[in-house]
């Protein structure tokens, strides 16, 4: 059934003997032996094109490099996904050009399904839009598979700065006319949320970059700048020592590594939600089975208690999706960061 249209015809010619066979003894049995020669055929030429996938290892790309938490998230799930899918799964980290480099190597790729991506905000709805040609589109471009789960970024304040709250921070910005807050780089998520807060209060914050966060964390310590934003993972220690004051996470939520912080709708601005979202996407036009299985997997793997404390350690939040529900997630960040990294006017 592999070759076409071979197995029909052999069958048809075997077929054919039989019923002019002057033995009919013997063209009972062969007529038979010709229908189930046409029945398996027919069989096998309906199994769906991946019934078999996946038959050899899947490389999830990661566009950042080893040691941050999309790299090691990807291989908490990349060794948990190997055993239920009985293939080696290969991470592969591709950072630079704000995710973009990784992000279109995974958009070119042929969509069979043993090319991923760990998708997460910088190369979907931040990095795309800080080049002068976007290198692809980040909803059309990819088959977005599985919501892994999402990690609120901190608004936070050097402890001799006086800023012990987000209502600290809005009353300085006003009274001073201007207030300068740390990233850990141009086109950062921190970055974007600092221009979010601008575009949606007015507040004039002025961007001071950074390569990185420990380098914004030792001007915050040393009250160089008094404020900064980046993802809540790396500051946690510095906020339960007390040299640096944690004003608000950015979730929909309280964060579990810091349940006494306010979110930021909490402090009422509900419009300055943002999350750093993870998911499992690959090209677009994945086949359908094949979305299937992996978002299935992924369920699985999410629900196991080890990977959701793992991912706590991370200053993640497991959360489960379905595919679109996922999808909308993207658009959604889309729709909101595209035109304020536009706007901010951001190139890399």
């Amino acid at each position: 059934a592999c070759h076409g249209r071979v197995p029909r015809v052999r069958a048809s010619l075997l077929l054919d003997r039989a019923m002019t066979s002057t033995d009919l003894s013997l063209a009972r049995p062969s007529r038979r032996g010709a229908l189930q020669l046409l029945a398996a055929g027919a069989a096998a030429l309906a199994l769906p094109a991946f019934a078999q996938w996946p038959d050899r290892p899947i490389r999830i790309v990661v566009t950042f490099p080893p040691g941050g938490s999309s790299d090691i998230l990807a291989r908490v799930m990349g060794e948990q996904l190997a055993r239920r899918l009985g293939q080696a799964v290969v991470i592969d980290n591709k950072p630079g050009a704000g995710g973009t480099i990784g992000g279109a190597q995974v958009a070119a790729a042929a969509p069979d399904g043993y090319t991923l991506m760990l998708a997460n905000t910088t190369p979907i709805a931040l990095g795309p839009f800080t080049l002068d040609k976007q290198p692809y589109d980040p909803v059309a471009a990819f088959s977005h598979i599985a919501a892994l789960g999402s990690a609120p970024l901190v608004v936070m304040a050097s402890k001799g700065s006086g800023i012990a709250s987000f209502a600290d921070l809005e009353a300085r910005a006003r009274k001073d006319g201007r207030l300068d807050f740390g990233s850990g780089g141009p086109g950062s998520i921190g970055h974007i949320h600092g221009e979010l807060i601008r575009r949606v209060t007015g507040l004039h914050l002025e961007h001071v970059p950074y390569r990185g966060g420990a380098p914004m964390t030792t001007d915050l310590i040393a009250n160089t700048i008094p404020v900064g934003i980046d993802v809540i993972t790396a500051y946690v220690p510095y906020f339960k020592s007390g040299q640096l004051v944690p004003l608000a996470v950015t979730g929909n939520a309280r964060s579990p590594l810091m349940p006494e912080v306010p979110a930021i709708a909490e402090v009422g601005q509900p419009k300055l939600v943002l999350e750093n979202f993870f998911g499992l996407s690959g090209p677009a036009k994945l086949p359908p089975e094949v979305v299937a299985r992996l978002h299935a997997a992924c369920n699985e793997v999410l629900a196991m208690a080890e990977v959701q404390k793992k991912l706590i350690e991370l200053g993640i939040v497991a959360k489960p999706e379905t595919t679109a529900r996922f999808e909308g997630i993207v658009k959604e960040q889309v729709a909101v960061l595209g035109p304020t990294v536009k706007a901010a006017g951001i190139k890399l």
